[in-house]
């Protein structure tokens, strides 16, 4: 249950450090094109839990990873408005026809025809809310703290460098294999990045 729950977390990012406080391998690549190269490559590898980071996107970035280009919001998004059409319906059928019905005029108590506007409004709202929902939980949203933050070069992944971690949660992961294989790469610079605040290079 817990590699299924790892797992989880590391399809949306948060990879976990392993029993010696080890979060994982950060190396810096010179330009997008050795970074999108060093990502096919690692995957090739064998490579799961492992992320890259740049100022702006990279055209052919998912598929390197293997990421793909389907998106579970819009499952979440669809069955969050069948859930509030379904609660509109009931929530007005349980009022007019149970809980508090009224005889007008011989009318039956209930009619799907004036429940409309509220099923309609009801399913959007829910639908909004899943898709909200969905989002931050598959981004793994809120979070505001990640190990990586301790490396002082890891703050130019919003400027000008160019980075992919591997994480020790990866099954294949090996502190001298995984960096020997990001220098073949072209990594220029390696970091051992821990989970107790200390960075080594």
């Amino acid at each position: 249950m817990s590699t299924l729950i790892q797992d989880l977390k590391a399809q949306a990012g948060i990879f976990e450090s392993d029993a010696d406080q080890v979060h994982g391998l950060l190396a810096e690549f010179p330009n997008p094109g050795a970074l999108l190269h060093a990502a096919e490559a690692v995957r090739e590898e064998g490579y799961r839990h492992f992320d890259t980071h740049s100022p702006f996107p990279i055209h052919g970035m998912d598929e390197a990873m293997g990421l793909g280009n389907a998106s579970a919001v819009g499952v979440l998004t669809f069955f969050g408005g069948i859930t509030g059409c379904v609660v509109a319906y009931l929530l007005q059928w349980w009022t007019a026809a149970v809980d508090y019905p009224l005889n007008i005029s011989g009318k039956p108590f209930f009619a799907v025809e004036p429940s409309v506007p509220i099923m309609f409004e009801l399913t959007i709202l829910f639908a909004a809310f899943g898709a909200v929902a969905g989002m931050f939980a598959l981004n793994g949203l809120p979070r505001p703290y990640n190990p990586l933050f301790y490396s002082d070069r890891f703050k130019g992944a919003t400027d000008d460098r160019f980075f992919l971690h591997i994480a020790a949660s990866d099954d294949e992961f090996d502190v001298e294999d995984s960096a020997a294989m990001l220098q073949r790469l072209g990594a220029h610079h390696l970091e051992l990045v821990k989970d107790d605040g200390t960075v080594d290079a």
